[in-house]
């Protein structure tokens, strides 16, 4: 039976690493597996996801997908979606019904919350109707569970106002524990640190 799946994770948490392994188990077991992600997400060049280690692999756009024949999608065994924070409320009901309506499982890997600690719409939708949620664990500097996505600015100040999505600033981002992101603390010997 297909599910959706949503695997969340703080920035760096190889969430995309992931994706990409997932897809080769499948290959390796002579399967398909469809990669998707949105095109705004265009820091890896497009119809590209990479993980920071620097696993790469071709795919489509979410707009491609939705733009296949019903038949072109169960061609594949299952359809993996990176960056599915930046999906629309809508575009997560339609992966609904590739799940419920073509029987082709679906998993989404992204962040749950930006830097402010709000949910990314594809990721409030993902926590309402998957079928199954899992996180993807790192750790913050201390050691502890990072749970929050710390933006910081050129001073190394963490900063909590601003745009929501800021597409290749990933030298801007950290991952910390809740205690760390609302001191604002990025670590010993940086601004900010209590320590």
């Amino acid at each position: 039976m297909a599910k959706l799946y949503f695997r969340y994770g703080v920035m760096g948490s190889s969430k995309s690493a992931n994706a990409l392994m997932v897809r080769y188990n499948y290959e390796e077991r002579g399967q398909q597996a469809l990669m998707v992600k949105p095109q705004l997400d265009q820091r890896d060049g497009e119809h590209t996801i990479a993980s920071r280690i620097g696993l790469t692999y071709p795919c489509v756009y979410f707009s491609q997908l939705q733009a296949m024949a019903p038949g072109e999608i169960q061609a594949y065994q299952c359809v993996i979606v990176d960056e599915a924070q930046f999906l629309t409320r809508e575009e997560v009901r339609f992966l609904t019904d590739v799940v419920d309506d073509l029987g082709v499982p679906v998993i989404c890997y992204g962040l749950r919350a930006d830097f402010r600690g709000n949910l990314f719409p594809g990721s409030e939708a993902l926590l309402a109707w998957a079928d199954v949620i899992e996180e993807v664990k790192t750790i913050c500097w201390c050691g502890k569970k990072a749970t929050c996505n710390a933006r910081f600015d050129a001073a190394g100040q963490v900063v909590k106002e601003g745009e929501q999505v800021v597409l290749g600033a990933n030298d801007r981002y950290t991952a910390l524990c809740r205690r760390h992101w609302k001191e604002g603390n990025l670590g010993p010997g940086s601004p900010g640190c209590n320590m």
